[in-house]
C-alpha cells in the first residue's frame, strides 16, 4: 500500500522538498497577506483584545505558524503602534529556509509558550495527511468523513493533532486557524466526494505529483481541528470575521482621500469576497481569556 502521507511529506519538507529549498506559497497562488496590509491590521485589532484581555502583560506574543516568506509576521511587525509595539514580540514559524523580515524572530519549531496570539493562516492545508479511496474505514473516517464506494478523502488526522499541539502552545491568550475547508455536513453529503487534494506551480493549478516541484495542498476539516483542540471557540467565516473587527470596505461620502479608501475598500471587498478569500474559515480558540472578548456572536462558518 502506498504511503501517500510520507511521501506528501517528502515532496514539500525533505532535503529536496518544495518548501526545505526555499520555496513560498505565494510564488505560486494569490494569498491574503499579499492582497495588502488589511488582513495584518486585522489581525492587530483581535491582538489589541487578546492583549486587553490579559491585563497589558509586559510581553505579547504574535506567532505564524507557517509563515512562508514572512509577508503576514513583517506586515503585524511593521503596522504595530504605541506601547502594544513596545512589549510585542513577533515570531514565524517554518520549516523553510530563515528569512530577513525586520523585527521578525525566525524559528523552525513551535515555541513552548505563547502568551498573546498564535496564526495558523494557510498552515494546516499543508500539514500532509494520508489519502484515501473508498470504500474505506478508519475510527478518523467514521467520525468525520464517511468514505463510499469510488469517492476520495484526505484522513485529516494528522491536522487535528497538529492544530491541537499548537493550541497546547498558548499558556494565555488565543489560537487562530485560518484555511481553506469544509465541514461534516457537506462531507457526509458527498460534496466533496472526489476529495480536494491539489497542486499548484507558478500561479496555476496543475496535477499532483510528488516530486517536489509543486504546492500540494488539500482543503482542511475545521470542525474535527476544532473538536482535537478543545476548550473554548468558535468557527466563523473570515467575511464575517472581519466584519466584526471593523473592515467592511465601506467608503463615506465626503472621504478626503477619495481614491486611497476606494481602493481599500476594493482590498477590504477582496478578502470579504463570498466563493472567494471571504469563504475562508476562521476558527479561533481562547485560551484563559473569554472568547466573548475577542469576537461577538456570529453565524456559524459553512463554506
Amino acid at each position: 500500500m502506498v504511503d501517500s502521507e510520507a511521501l506528501w511529506r517528502e515532496a514539500l519538507y525533505g532535503p529536496s522538498g518544495f518548501f526545505t529549498r526555499g520555496e513560498v506559497p505565494a510564488d505560486h497562488f494569490r494569498t491574503a497577506p499579499l492582497v495588502g496590509p488589511e488582513l495584518a491590521e486585522a489581525l492587530l485589532v483581535l491582538l489589541e483584545r487578546v492583549d486587553f484581555a490579559l491585563g497589558r502583560p509586559a510581553r505579547l506574543d504574535f506567532v505564524d505558524v507557517g509563515a512562508g516568506g514572512g509577508e503576514l509576521a513583517g506586515a503585524v511587525r511593521a503596522l504595530a503602534s504605541g506601547s502594544l509595539a513596545a512589549r510585542l514580540v513577533v515570531t514565524a514559524v517554518d520549516l523553510g529556509p530563515a528569512r530577513s523580515v525586520p523585527g521578525v524572530r525566525w524559528r523552525s519549531t513551535l515555541p513552548s509558550s505563547v502568551r498573546g496570539l498564535l496564526v495558523g493562516h494557510e498552515w494546516l492545508d499543508a500539514v500532509p495527511c494520508p489519502l484515501v479511496t473508498g470504500p474505506a474505514s478508519h475510527p478518523w473516517l467514521d467520525r468525520w468523513w464517511p468514505v463510499r464506494d469510488g469517492e476520495r478523502a484526505e484522513l485529516g488526522q494528522p491536522r487535528d493533532e497538529a492544530w491541537a499541539d499548537a493550541v497546547s502552545r498558548v499558556e494565555r491568550g488565543a489560537a487562530l486557524a485560518v484555511d481553506y475547508g469544509h465541514v461534516r455536513a457537506d462531507r457526509v453529503a458527498g460534496r466533496y466526494a472526489a476529495g480536494t487534494f491539489a497542486a499548484y506551480r507558478g500561479g496555476r493549478r496543475v496535477e499532483p505529483v510528488f516530486d517536489g516541484t509543486c504546492d500540494l495542498t488539500a482543503h482542511v476539516a475545521l470542525d474535527a481541528c476544532a473538536e482535537a483542540a478543545g476548550g473554548e471557540w468558535v468557527l466563523v467565516s473570515q467575511r464575517d470575521a472581519l466584519a466584526a473587527l471593523g473592515f467592511v470596505g465601506a467608503v463615506s461620502p465626503g472621504e478626503p482621500d477619495w481614491l486611497a479608501a476606494a481602493e481599500r475598500a476594493s482590498r477590504i471587498a477582496e478578502l470579504r469576497a463570498e466563493g472567494g478569500l471571504g469563504s475562508f474559515g476562521w476558527l479561533l480558540h481562547a485560551v484563559g481569556v473569554p472568547l466573548s472578548a475577542l469576537l461577538p456572536p456570529l453565524p456559524p462558518w459553512r463554506p
